[in-house]
């Protein structure tokens, strides 16, 4: 019990920080998860506690939601994670991460990268890679963030609608885990505490996101997945 309690509110910040700035929550979890549950409950736990996480975001903020760019997403999400899933252990991903993490700095930082990619850049192609890999890779949350980076100026609908594109991610990626059989009953009280947290946190994140201005924000953003793609790609090297 104090276990689960400790987790809870270990999820609690990581939800907060992910509710002010959209996302380094589910990092800082995945982190520090190996120190209380074994390796192969890890993406389980995580991904039903950042679903939880992300869909309670998506609601606070619904009015903020773009919805139009859910479609495409959500089709490009099946595919993905129908194909991966399929060929999971028939393919190596182990310089996956470093592409994704040059791909954000780029996107990020090269206005001549962003000229010649603009073209190939959707909601679809994100939702593929984003939801297919994030069955083996950790970082294809800040894909979301960076496109949305660049296509909406407002705060509160880019933490909104990547809460909303990074919970779909996380459902069928649990469906997935439920299909091979994960028994997530077998830590239902863990579960519980982390979502309690996870819920907690969202609304607390979304409270104190309107004390950040618009471009402090867009700041923080920005040097946040420049680091997050750093430490990705510096972890393929080690």
């Amino acid at each position: 019990m104090l276990i689960d309690l400790l987790l809870g509110l270990i999820t609690f910040f990581t939800s907060t920080v992910a509710g002010v700035v959209g996302l380094g929550g589910g990092m800082i979890l995945i982190a520090i998860l190996p120190s209380f549950l074994p390796v192969n409950a890890l993406i389980p736990v995580h991904g039903l506690t950042q679903m939880t996480s992300n869909f309670s975001r998506a609601v606070f903020g619904y009015k903020d939601v773009q919805f139009q760019v859910l479609p495409k997403f959500i089709l490009g999400s099946l595919l993905g994670i129908a194909l991966i899933s399929s060929i999971i252990y028939y393919i190596s991903l182990e310089y996956v991460p470093l592409f994704i993490g040059v791909y954000i700095l780029l996107s990020l930082w090269s206005q001549k990268f962003n000229e010649k990619i603009k073209r190939f850049e959707s909601y679809f192609i994100i939702g593929f890679f984003q939801t297919g890999l994030s069955l083996v890779v950790g970082a294809t949350g800040p894909l979301t963030m960076t496109l949305l980076y660049k296509d909406f100026e407002d705060k509160n609908r880019v933490v909104a609608t990547a809460a909303a594109l990074m919970g779909i991610t996380h459902i069928f990626k649990v469906f997935v885990f439920i299909f091979f059989g994960f028994a997530f009953f077998d830590y239902i009280s863990t579960l519980l505490f982390m979502i309690i947290g996870a819920v907690l946190g969202s609304y607390a994140g979304t409270k104190l996101r309107d004390k950040i201005d618009g471009k402090k924000f867009r700041n923080i953003l920005k040097i946040l997945l420049s680091l997050l793609a750093i430490k990705v790609i510096v972890s393929v090297f080690l």
